[in-house]
């Protein structure tokens, strides 16, 4: 469980390594070749968490966008990307490289999320900052040009978690109705009951979440409160994809690309690390007490809840993600085995088709190396991987071309 630091001491933790990590990410982004710069950015209200406030969106767009867009021509596929950091470090620079091929590669606009950060702003505010962004760009599709059916997800680290964890927020509102009218849900699976917790405010994120209580009772209190628009959303599977509409307009969530994600917090740290290979390898504990101390607020809260261990999540929201997921892990990473446990329930209980592939001999983050000198050793390959299967999600032909 998180630690007993006071929050202006993990303030200022933060922003130190904020501004070393800022340093070591403007090293990475020097090298040869250079990744693309935003094309332009756009500050949205935050309206899913009571938590109010604005946050940005970085977009990265083809080419022939800005030339399409006035003349009001193709649409494109659109790839919703949450940097990593553990939830308290970390910008939406952080994945330009990733940006960049996937722009090169598919032709799709990439719209990388600004997420608001711990320990100012604790679980579950990422995850639904990162629904809020969906919701923007599904309501906002025609004026960026988006094509509401190929849409997709991705994040790394962190970010990897939430390329999860977003999707299964964005599901509360169908879960909420399939059980306020007494029926039980499509898929298999105990579902929890929901009950809102009489000693939380609107204005906070530090809703406890016991075990033995409800997973969802957050999802409860903001429906109660009227602060959230989540509310306002329903989500549900559509063949391979996902729909989500929000007021009258719908996207289609085809896929999943997580890159070595964390996706089971009931295990301690401790524990993750005794699965780890090489100990010398591993994520310092000064950067995972911060990431745990800044984010796992209140100390009572239930660390199984879907929105922040995907790997124990309830067997039927599991069912009702998108069936194609792309999951990379590394070889000598603390978060290997989860990610594995993950891969193994998604494909051997839910018949997901996920591509996997565990990049052998780097640790976590290997692709974020600070060397200005050359890119990280097989980071583009791995991103190409990736980058075929969003093509065969989006049903684009190896010339770039939507197959009819």
């Amino acid at each position: 469980m998180p630690g007993s630091r006071p929050r202006w001491m993990l303030h200022i933790q933060a922003q130190f390594w904020r501004t070393l990590m800022g340093i070591g990410m403007m090293l990475h982004r020097l090298a040869p070749p250079l990744p693309p710069s935003p094309s332009f950015h756009k500050y949205i209200d935050a309206t899913v968490s009571p938590l109010k406030g604005k946050f940005r969106l970085q977009f990265y767009v083809p080419k022939d966008y800005h030339a399409n867009r006035r003349l009001k021509g193709k649409r494109y596929p659109c790839i919703i990307n949450f940097h990593g950091g553990g939830f308290t470090l970390g910008t939406a620079h952080d994945d330009a490289r990733w940006a960049g091929v996937v722009v090169d590669q598919v032709g799709a606009v990439v719209v990388s999320v600004d997420y608001r950060l711990a320990p100012e702003f604790p679980f579950p505010t990422a995850v639904e900052d990162g629904a809020d962004a969906i919701i923007y760009l599904a309501r906002h599709a025609d004026q960026l040009m988006l094509d509401p059916d190929r849409f997709a997800v991705s994040g790394f680290s962190s970010g990897g978690n939430m390329s999860f964890t977003v999707p299964l927020c964005l599901q509360g509102e169908l879960l909420d109705k399939t059980l306020s009218n007494g029926s039980q849900p499509q898929h298999a699976g105990n579902t929890p009951s929901i009950v809102a917790s009489s000693n939380t405010s609107p204005n906070s994120s530090h809703i406890p979440l016991n075990h033995q209580r409800s997973r969802l009772d957050r999802i409860a209190m903001l429906r109660q409160t009227g602060t959230s628009s989540l509310s306002l959303i329903s989500s549900q599977k559509d063949g391979a994809a996902v729909s989500i509409t929000s007021q009258g307009t719908e996207v289609k969530l085809r896929g999943i690309v997580s890159f070595y994600p964390s996706t089971d917090y009931t295990q301690t740290r401790e524990q993750r690390r005794q699965t780890c290979t090489r100990t010398d390898q591993q994520l310092p504990a000064v950067f995972t007490e911060l990431f745990d101390d800044s984010y796992l607020q209140p100390p009572s809260l239930d660390l199984a809840h879907p929105w922040l261990s995907p790997g124990v999540a309830p067997q039927h929201m599991l069912a009702a993600l998108p069936d194609d997921i792309v999951l990379f892990t590394c070889e000598w990473d603390m978060l290997l085995a989860e990610g594995e446990r993950l891969r193994g329930r998604l494909v051997k209980e839910l018949g997901k088709r996920v591509h996997y592939h565990c990049v052998p001999g780097v640790p976590h983050g290997w692709d974020k190396a600070p060397n200005p000198l050359r890119e990280s050793p097989g980071s583009r390959e791995q991103y190409m991987v990736a980058c075929k299967e969003l093509k065969r999600m989006f049903s684009i032909d190896q010339d770039g071309d939507q197959d009819d």
